[in-house]
């Protein structure tokens, strides 16, 4: 069952997978869309029915096997993405959600009754408050790199961000309200901490307010966090495209596991498609525990990682 892809019911299989012996669980279901799917009847009579008939049973043995650090991610589309949240709620809890992910997946379907959908949701909850989370950055783009400015100091570049709490209602800390260089104002940052980032010339001063602004120099961090919406991961192309029409990117899911889990984790995907998920577990040293009705789907994952090495391996190993 281990780095293997499996064929069969995802509801019968998850029973054969041990509790919490897994630290990431990424489903990209079927969509409810009213019609049969390769060997799968995604023909419903109603969202409820697939939100309980399908969805619920699914949901509630992922979160029997993952473990007490795991996560869980779920991409849908939005026609049923509050269905998916509905079932994450009430089996995970609602302080278990994490975030809710704007996948920019592009889109060709017009439509003059409605706006094009342009975007995939992708939810994310947690099996605990100390579940895996490793922050992920971008490189910096030409746009970030053209506003910043050079400090002739230290010969580097830097961005600012406010050291002023504007946020309205917020309850501060005494320790954080206090008067500096004439601005009586409630702040991010304590005052002896406020002291040392002058001292050490990481504050730029409004020639207007004299209010401070903190230099962060590019050198000195990672790069452009990633947030909650992701336009710069483009669907498949090219060699890596396989005949499968709900492939996602490599790209995509390396992202995804290497935010929410840690090399070595196991990761399992019930509904694996083309075996996206087991690529990414490879190129990312993971395991991966694939389950899939479509014994299709199983081979093109298997031709795509078998020996000789071919393009797409190539490619899953940062080979141009």
């Amino acid at each position: 069952m281990l780095n293997d892809y499996n064929i069969g019911d995802s509801r019968d299989l998850l029973k054969q997978v041990d509790s919490k012996s897994v630290d990431l669980i990424y489903i990209d279901p079927p969509y409810c869309t009213g019609r049969d799917f390769y060997h799968f009847d995604d023909r419903f009579t109603s969202s409820a029915d697939y939100r309980e008939l399908l969805m619920r049973p699914l949901l509630l043995e992922c979160h029997r096997i993952l473990s007490d650090i795991g996560n869980i991610v779920v991409h849908v589309e939005p026609k049923v993405s509050h269905h998916i949240r509905i079932v994450l709620d009430e089996i995970f809890g609602e302080k278990r959600f994490k975030n809710e992910i704007v996948w920019v997946s592009g889109g060709n379907h017009k439509s003059k009754k409605q706006l094009q959908r342009n975007h995939d949701t992708i939810i994310v909850y947690q099996k605990s408050s100390t579940s895996i989370y490793n922050p992920e950055h971008k490189e910096y783009d030409k746009e970030t790199i053209k506003k910043a400015k050079m400090c002739p100091y230290r010969k580097q570049i830097y961005n600012t961000s406010a050291l002023v709490n504007r946020q309205p209602n917020v309850v501060s800390r005494p320790n954080l309200r206090y008067e500096w260089n004439g601005n009586d104002l409630q702040w991010h940052v304590s005052k002896e901490r406020m002291q040392m980032l002058h001292d050490d010339n990481r504050l730029e001063y409004s020639p207007i307010t004299g209010i401070p602004r903190v230099k962060k120099y590019l050198d000195e961090m990672d790069g452009i966090p990633v947030k909650d919406v992701w336009s710069d991961i483009k669907q498949i192309q090219g060699v890596e495209k396989l005949d499968y029409a709900t492939q996602k990117p490599v790209a995509l899911l390396n992202r995804i596991i290497e935010m929410f889990s840690n090399k070595g984790s196991t990761i399992l995907d019930p509904c694996a498609g083309s075996g996206t998920v087991g690529r990414s577990a490879i190129a990312t040293n993971r395991n991966y525990i694939l389950f899939d009705l479509n014994t299709e789907g199983k081979q093109l994952f298997e031709d795509s990682i078998k020996e000789p090495q071919n393009a797409l391996t190539e490619l899953l190993r940062g080979n141009p």
